[in-house]
């Protein structure tokens, strides 16, 4: 039997309203010769009967639940096609997204990661806001990823490929990536291959009150960031050196890190102006007009949580 070229991989947990769409829009691709495998990473949710209405199309696992890095690679482990395609399963793709995906890989033999832009959604599936990420980063960027502690304008998991072979050079995702597993994809593979971006919105982002980033900021969402952000770091250097690659990453490069730390803590009008400053420079938003609109806007909104929610060294 011939093998497949691609092997979709949806994780799902408790996404039993959505995971029906994101299968559907697998099943709905131009493209042939593809596998689809969904790990179920121990909903308690009606996911187990839409799952199994399925029947032959779609390989179903279940597993108790051990976090989103697990289910990935749970469905890996149980995949064979040559180019590997994540969708989480509240999202979805357009129907041209596998094909354009297979061309991108094919017309560069160099790239261990092709991504497109994805179209947030509200709930219902009505568009809103623009396409992201809104700066695209392709070619060889393990140079920026070092200059800016592993930061780039990076993809979300729906809208990330990646060949079999890095995979296999890169491992499984490190368990502790219970959420957030992209931040393995979109941090590793750009230090073992080229990084092609394609720039249609091929995919679709959900936003719904289950998603792990929130619109509003509060201290307990910057720590849980800070956190993230340094274990993701730690984790990036230990592949790093394990493998005798060249690159080290330093927290201090970090201005995302630097940003939330700085409004944890309470910033005087001198901090603010040096973040500002820094911003300005910083290697991870590689577009000059984004950069600066960053800087500028992180530095007038670093007393405004403090203000808000009273953080320590802030006064109301």
């Amino acid at each position: 039997m011939e093998l497949p070229t691609l092997s979709v991989l949806i994780n799902n947990y408790n996404y039993a309203r959505f995971v029906g769409r994101a299968i559907d829009s697998v099943l709905s691709q131009a493209e042939g010769n593809v596998e689809i495998i969904v790990v179920d990473d121990g909903s308690t949710d009606d996911s187990r009967s839409v799952l199994e209405a399925y029947d032959s199309r779609v390989k179903v696992i279940f597993q108790e639940n051990a976090g989103q890095a697990a289910a990935i690679n749970t469905a890996v482990g149980s995949s064979a096609g040559e180019i590997l395609c994540f969708l989480d399963a509240d999202d979805w793709w357009a129907p041209s997204k596998l094909s354009a995906t297979v061309a991108a890989f094919r017309a560069n033999p160099q790239a261990s990661l092709v991504y497109h832009r994805l179209q947030p959604t509200l709930v219902d599936g009505t568009p809103t806001s623009k396409p992201i990420p809104r700066t695209l980063c392709s070619g060889a960027l393990s140079s920026l990823l070092t200059r800016s502690a592993g930061w780039w304008p990076f993809p979300m998991t729906s809208a990330i490929a990646v060949r079999r072979s890095s995979w296999n050079a890169a491992g499984s995702i490190p368990e502790q990536f219970r959420i957030s597993a992209d931040a393995w994809l979109v941090g590793i593979y750009p230090f073992l291959g080229d990084v092609i971006a394609m720039p249609d919105p091929l995919g679709f982002y959900r936003i719904h009150s289950n998603n792990w980033y929130r619109a509003a900021e509060d201290a307990a969402t910057l720590r849980r960031r800070m956190t993230h952000w340094q274990q993701t770091v730690e984790a990036t250097n230990l592949f790093l050196s394990a493998r005798e690659l060249p690159a080290q990453l330093h927290l201090r490069d970090h201005y995302p890190y630097r940003v939330a730390s700085a409004k944890l803590q309470g910033a005087d009008a001198l901090t603010r102006f040096r973040l500002a400053i820094e911003g300005l420079f910083f290697a991870g938003e590689p577009n000059l007009l984004r950069r600066t609109r960053d800087s500028l806007r992180s530095a007038r909104s670093l007393s405004r949580l403090g203000q808000d929610v009273g953080l320590p060294g802030v006064a109301k």
